[in-house]
């Protein structure tokens, strides 16, 4: 009977978990036609009603759900032994989902998947670009990226970048027709470039430290977005300042296209860390991304 069954148990959890035939029959890489044909003879064969099934979602049933949590965690385990197999024979194999903001992705952690993909062909990674303090357990993720402060303390964090700041910037131009801040305080009176947080959708408020003395500024302007592309736009179009990473202006100020200012007000905080359940079990492709990303500097 399991050899009957195992599969069939497979899709079931999929379904339950993606709460979809299309998005599991398409993860899967079956029909949509044969994942609910093999369904439908599981709960025939138990003689169980497993899945709910409406127009709109699929949810597991109290049965369903019971079986679901009782064999998850051994089909993780057997995955994990093929893969560990395969991975001592040869190359690691599998997929690994990570969530990262647009910023933590572009500069810190791709940099590093590249070569770590080129090096293990037969890793597949997916990346969900989501500037939310996403949950990676109820999404599903093998990690997620976070600035340190940031990552709650039930998670395991590997730092994988070095510290950063935030640099306050604007053209030239704006500075010669408004003046240039001495002092955050100061920045009340200015066009500033907003940011629209996307956790609790309040606008960012300004933070500054300098002497270990640490201060937030509520700044207003008339911009507001929700991502960090637009905002350089905006500094570099002369309509405001802007508080952005350093990292990602560097070039534009370098050529001039930016200036700084307030920079003694800018202290170095804590870079990004790809964080992940402490009872997670690695699979061999998991183990050689934390070797590839860690940072030694």
């Amino acid at each position: 009977m399991l050899r009957e069954n195992f599969n069939d148990l497979t899709y079931l959890v999929v379904v339950a978990r993606e709460q979809s035939f299309t998005r599991a029959a398409a993860k899967l890489g079956v029909s949509q036609s044969a994942l609910s044909h093999a369904i439908r003879g599981l709960e025939e064969r138990l003689n169980t009603r497993l899945l709910t099934r409406t127009t709109r979602s699929v949810a597991a049933t109290e049965a369903g759900e019971q079986l679901i949590t009782s064999v998850e965690p051994m089909i993780i385990d057997i995955e994990k032994a093929l893969q560990d197999l395969v991975a001592n024979q040869g190359q690691p194999t599998g997929t690994l989902r990570i969530t990262a903001g647009e910023h933590a992705l572009s500069t810190t952690l791709w940099p590093l998947l590249k070569p770590f993909l080129l090096q293990y062909p037969d890793v597949k990674v997916e990346l969900s670009v989501d500037n939310t303090l996403r949950d990676i357990v109820s999404g599903r993720f093998d990690a997620g990226v976070r600035l340190g402060e940031q990552v709650e303390k039930d998670m395991v964090a590997v730092r994988i970048g070095p510290d950063w700041s935030m640099a306050i910037v604007a053209t030239d131009a704006y500075f010669a027709e408004h003046g240039m801040p001495k002092t955050p305080y100061e920045l009340q009176n200015h066009n500033c470039i907003n940011m629209r947080l996307p956790t609790l959708g309040g606008l960012y408020n300004w933070e500054f430290t300098k002497d270990g003395k640490e201060i937030r500024v509520k700044v207003e302007g008339q911009l507001v977005f929700n991502n960090l592309a637009s905002r350089i736009d905006a500094a570099l179009s002369g309509m405001g300042i802007a508080c952005v990473p350093e990292d990602a202006v560097r070039q534009h100020i370098e050529a001039g296209r930016l200036r700084r200012v307030l920079q003694d007000w800018s202290e170095p905080f804590s870079g990004y860390y790809l964080y992940y359940p402490s009872r997670k079990q690695h699979t061999a492709a998991f183990t050689k991304l934390l070797e590839a990303v860690r940072y030694h500097g």
